[in-house]
């Protein structure tokens, strides 16, 4: 099987997935299939590798 890669983070996709695990609870992999990048992308940015300073978003999920 070939390997697919993630799209690259912007700021606005680390806000929200900030809030996504933050605020609403949800697991990374649960976050990960919403926003279509692996698992390990998204605990990059929660470990604060990609956009440390960049806090969670607030409202509606644009992606």
């Amino acid at each position: 099987m070939e390997r697919k890669n993630s799209p690259k983070i912007t700021p606005e996709m680390a806000a929200h997935i900030r809030f996504l695990v933050k605020e609403r609870k949800l697991f990374q992999h649960q976050v990960a299939a919403l926003c279509g990048l692996n698992q390990g992308r998204v605990s990059e940015v929660m470990r604060g590798k990609h956009y440390p300073d960049v806090p969670p978003a607030q409202g509606a999920f644009p992606f």
